[in-house]
């Protein structure tokens, strides 16, 4: 087999095997290319399409509603246009849509046209939009068990006597009873939404709904949904959804991880911040609405936008007022406090009469850098509760041996796990495997936020997964 010809075999091999759909037509609307994806998202048979006119495939289609004639007489792209529509077969399907002309020596010789089928997501999107809805319902009407009500953070809830917190909190008080936007960074576990609540229950939106909203949870196709709503008759089938921006009208939404939203995303709610109205998917019509927006970031928001991950238009309108959370690390005063603080509150929850921590067992707090900061901490004091003796008053090293990361920085337990007589290579290895482990199983066994963590490339720490954990399946 010639080169030419094994070349078009393996092109038409994988034009027909990718799950996105390809339809090229010729300067004269013929079809040339039309693959299996494309015939799964239209129901035709790609037999039906080839060396025939356009039109007369899709009848219901123009000259002016053609996105393929369109790219190929105005020779200019369509870039993820939304598509929804009833295919040959009667099934709804929603797709994402470019469209290319194809030019050869400076002449436009057919079009392109690639499509992702995102039906399946379109009605996840739908099904958590129904949730959200009802799950804002039940909050705000349920009658149910009153006494366990979702907790309201405010700034009494807010531990620390260290500088740094009293000034933090100072202006965030000063903030409450402004409509301006709010950027709090801080790294996990720092406290961003209890900053965040605290602004919104000790202001005059008080009374107003409080809605949270994880960027980095949700795929940015739901997630612009979920924000914005959708409009009855915008696509085929759809029905008309509140986003979380009206639901949330009159009062606070907070955006959590906003470094994480892509960039067109991004745009849009620019726009919101400057114009104060949104517009539901599909729909026409713009709603104004009132609400008041903090963002939080767990990453420096200057390394973000160096980084291409927060739009630098929008940093400056979420900054308006600017709240830097300090690690645990840089407050380790507040550390006694806090832990008596989690202590009175496992032993309400744990009906437990703990009274205080050990001597050695602080200092070793002192010592430990806390990367999971404050809410690490009131792990490891609900965890040592937990395991401790229903009679013990006092919180000792023992009770804390399942964080036995706690003691490595100013103790020898972490010596007393290793067998020192062995070779220095062999100690080193085994010790790096156990702080993976250990670093795997508080991640969740997630590779990106483990190797971030440990300060290695997610490749580094795929390899020595490999390595290490050779039967790990």
């Amino acid at each position: 087999m010639s080169m030419s010809a094994f070349n078009n075999v393996l092109l038409q091999n994988i034009l027909h095997n990718i799950d996105i759909g390809i339809h090229v037509i010729d300067e004269n609307r013929k079809t040339v290319v039309y693959n299996d994806a494309m015939g799964r998202i239209e129901g035709l048979d790609p037999k039906q399409v080839i060396n025939k006119d356009l039109l007369e495939v899709f009848p219901s289609l123009d000259e002016t509603s053609s996105t393929l004639i369109s790219a190929l007489t105005e020779k200019k792209p369509i870039l993820n246009k939304a598509q929804v529509y009833i295919n040959s077969k009667g099934k709804k399907i929603f797709t994402i849509n470019s469209t290319l002309p194809i030019f050869i020596r400076d002449q436009v010789v057919g079009a392109l046209e690639i499509a992702k089928d995102i039906t399946y997501i379109k009605e996840l999107s739908e099904r958590l939009m129904d949730l959200q809805n009802e799950l804002n319902i039940n909050n705000q009407f349920s009658n149910f068990n009153k006494k366990k009500k979702i907790k309201k953070y405010n700034f009494a809830d807010i531990i620390g006597q260290d500088e740094k917190i009293i000034n933090l909190k100072e202006v965030a008080r000063r903030a409450s009873n402004t409509p301006s936007s709010v950027l709090i960074y801080g790294e996990t576990g720092t406290g961003k939404e209890l900053f965040a609540q605290s602004i919104h229950y000790g202001g005059n939106r008080k009374d107003k709904p409080f809605i949270a909203q994880n960027c980095a949870a949700i795929p940015e196709t739901l997630l612009e949904g979920i924000l914005f709503g959708t409009e009855k008759g915008g696509f085929t089938g759809a029905v008309a959804r509140e986003g979380i921006f009206e639901q949330a009208d009159g009062g606070t939404l907070l955006l959590d991880e906003i470094n994480s939203m892509s960039h067109s995303l991004q745009a849009k709610l620019l726009r919101v911040l400057q114009e104060g109205y949104i517009r539901r998917i599909g729909g026409l019509k713009d709603i104004p609405i009132d609400v008041r927006i903090i963002a939080t970031t767990n990453e420096d928001p200057s390394i973000s936008i160096e980084k291409g991950r927060l739009r630098k238009d929008l940093y400056y309108r979420l900054n308006v007022i600017y709240l830097k959370i300090p690690p645990l690390r840089e407050r380790k005063g507040d550390i006694g406090i806090l832990s008596n603080h989690f202590i009175n509150k496992y032993n309400y929850i744990l009906n437990r009469n703990i009274l205080g921590i050990d001597d050695q067992v602080l200092e070793a707090f002192y010592n430990y850098s806390w990367p999971g900061n404050v809410r690490e901490l009131e792990n490891a004091i609900e965890s040592a509760m937990n395991c401790a003796p229903i009679n013990r008053k006092f919180l000792l090293k023992e009770d804390f041996i399942t964080n036995t990361n706690i003691f490595d920085a100013g103790n020898s337990l972490i010596i007393k796990r290793f067998n020192l007589e062995k070779p220095l290579p062999t100690y080193l290895e085994e010790l790096e495997k156990e702080i993976i482990l250990e670093k795997l199983e508080k991640n969740k066994y997630n590779i990106s936020r483990t190797a971030k963590e440990l300060g290695i490339k997610r490749q580094t720490l795929q390899h020595k997964i490999k390595k290490y954990f050779k039967t790990a399946k």
